[in-house]
């Protein structure tokens, strides 16, 4: 087995976890947290996402690590690689950047960050309303589009090592 095949192996763990991670989100944690009244939605959210920003270190292993091993393979493909393979290897590598990290980092993580500056205990019914509003259908659009990008991502990682 190469270094190649080995990162490979790795960025594919990764990306599929990131692609489960995302996928959880949208089809339980969401919907769930979509049948609580406003106040509930908010503060169950803050709660959750707490716990990822409070550094959980498995999760910033594989969420930071997916990119950091597809990218370093990618490289690695460009070099040793021809045909097929390395254009969908670097090809996955620059849509999994721009379809699952960009919006991570410019969109989503920004809503939870919003999200977390707000005292649920302070506002009342008018203000809640507006701002889960505010966060709820554009985190969960952006969250369907990681997830379906990271979970193609996946299955193209799955073919690239099953040709070499």
């Amino acid at each position: 087995m190469t270094v190649l095949e080995l990162i490979l192996i790795l960025a594919t763990l990764f990306c599929a976890l990131t692609a489960g991670f995302a996928f959880a989100f949208a089809t339980v944690v969401m919907p769930g947290l979509g049948k609580l009244g406003d106040r509930a939605f908010i503060r169950g959210f803050q709660v959750i996402d707490g716990v990822i920003q409070a550094g959980q270190p498995v999760f910033g292993l594989v969420w930071i690590g997916s990119t950091v091993a597809l990218l370093l393979s990618a490289v690695m493909g460009a070099l040793q690689l021809d045909g097929i393979e390395r254009v969908l290897l670097v090809g996955s590598a620059l849509i999994y950047v721009v379809g699952v990290q960009v919006p991570t980092f410019r969109i989503n993580v920004p809503l939870n960050n919003a999200l977390q500056r707000l005292d649920v205990d302070a506002m009342d019914e008018d203000a809640l309303a507006p701002a889960r509003r505010d966060f709820e259908a554009r985190w969960v659009r952006w969250n369907a589009i990681r997830t379906v990008i990271a979970s193609l991502i996946s299955v193209a990682l799955m073919f690239v090592l099953l040709w070499l």
